[in-house]
């Protein structure tokens, strides 16, 4: 066999199909199941409150950084599991009853352990398996365990075993769900009643969203009231006092929009998530209908399936929003900017006309400047020719200084043609 190079998650990946193993049951047993939500701190906690309790009954506890655990500690069997959002309790205790219901497997945890659970108390099941030699129970007799008006139940696991529930909470805070087993295996047992557990649980959870999506049903109506108003206003405002202040509600629409949506698109998505986890628990359950029963499917069909679309059409409703207020703050801002551009085009025109005016005073001013230069220095020539006749010289003063003044002033002209030119060539080489 070659060496090869493993990749480091090889064994972790391979092995993650399976872990939380299904546990193996032998009815008659009861079950007591339980779901803490945590915050993130509570994996820590949790795998410490386990530890502890295994420490108490000498047993080994859980290696580090686990996410289950499974242990017979006599008086019950426990099996624990960490999500992400919750931990569940699973205790097991076997042996045969007669009210299923009467004294359930948590009644044998110790007390003081059980009220320092970290977390706060989500989901609470008591469930009991009957063996397949106990007598039958006709769904009258249901009534005295589980509310008649709820009342689901059906065959399961190919007709191997027969569950009846109420999704109800009763006296001690905890929901029932009574199974019969007709010929299962020991762990098709088990693969029944954790699929059972499931189902609940993750019916739960999925609920969670159901208060956010009625808080958030109101909000989105009032943002939505609000935004079509801002854009009923839109083609009457005018000036860009106004498209300033349009813009500062839009903006603050916006930023409500975000908190809300930075509330509730986690719980949404769990929430689709979660049910959908539902959904093929359900359809693993293999349903076979019981005559005069509605099966789980109904039930969740008829009560949870409108909840959820409730759920599913508040976080639609949350995303169009936020995509029309998106658009109408894309037209205004295109408004604003489109008015601004005339604002600049209006200056660049106005500082043209300047320009021309200065460039016309300059040209006035220049041609001053000429003769103004021209005149003093003529005058200059005037002086000289006049100190060169006093010397002895003879020379016509007058006609020497009015030959000079064409001269003058094109010399003049010329020199000042030059600056300009050069002061022309550096500023165009200054510009980039």
């Amino acid at each position: 066999m070659p060496e090869f190079k493993e990749h480091d998650l090889r064994y972790a990946l391979v092995n993650e199909v399976h872990t939380r193993p299904f546990e193996q049951l032998l009815p008659p047993v009861r079950v007591s199941h339980i779901a803490m939500l945590h915050d993130e701190a509570g994996a820590i906690q949790d795998h410490r409150y386990v530890a502890a309790l295994c420490q108490s009954h000498g047993l080994p506890a859980p290696s580090e950084g686990a996410t289950h655990y499974s242990a017979d500690f006599g008086a019950f069997r426990l099996k624990w599991e960490l999500h992400s959002e919750f931990s569940t309790y699973t205790f097991f205790r076997g042996g045969r009853y007669t009210d299923p219901f009467a004294k359930p497997a948590i009644s044998r945890v110790p007390e003081d352990w059980l009220a320092g659970l970290p977390g706060e108390l989500l989901v609470a099941i008591n469930l009991a398996v009957e063996s397949r030699d106990a007598p039958e129970r006709g769904i009258g007799e249901l009534g005295e365990f589980l509310v008649a008006d709820s009342l689901a139940g059906s065959r399961m696991a190919g007709g191997n075993a027969v569950a009846w529930t109420d999704f109800r909470l009763h006296e001690d805070g905890f929901s029932r769900i009574l199974v019969r087993d007709v010929e299962l295996r020991s762990r098709q047992a088990g693969r029944l009643v954790q699929r059972l557990l499931e189902i609940e649980t993750y019916r739960i959870m999925a609920l969670l969203a159901m208060p956010l999506a009625r808080e958030a049903g109101a909000e989105i109506s009032e943002a939505a009231g609000e935004l079509s108003e801002v854009t009923e206003r839109l083609p009457m405002v005018a000036g860009l006092e106004d498209e300033k202040t349009m813009l500062d509600r839009l903006t603050g629409l916006a930023a409500r929009l975000e908190r809300l949506a930075s509330r509730n698109t986690y719980r949404f998505s769990a929430a689709a998530a979660y049910y959908a986890l539902v959904e093929t628990r359900i359809g693993e359950l293999r349903e076979e209908r019981i005559e005069g029963l509605q099966t789980i499917r109904e039930f969740m069909d008829r009560r949870m399936a409108p909840a959820m679309r409730t759920c599913q059409t508040m976080a639609a409703r949350q995303e169009r929003l936020a995509e029309r207020i998106a658009r109408t703050t894309s037209l205004l801002r295109t408004r604003v900017d489109l008015a601004m551009e005339a604002q600049n085009r209006d200056l660049l025109r106005s500082m043209d006309r300047r320009a021309k005016l200065q460039l016309r005073l300059q040209k006035t001013v220049e041609g001053l400047s000429v003769a103004a230069i021209s005149y003093y220095l003529v005058g200059l020539v005037g002086y000289a020719a006049k100190g060169i006749k006093a010397a002895g010289l003879a020379l016509p003063v007058e006609l020497v200084t009015g030959l000079s003044i064409p001269i003058v002033i094109l010399v003049v002209w010329s020199a000042l043609q030059r600056v300009r030119r050069r002061l022309a060539r550096d500023d165009d080489a200054a510009t980039p």
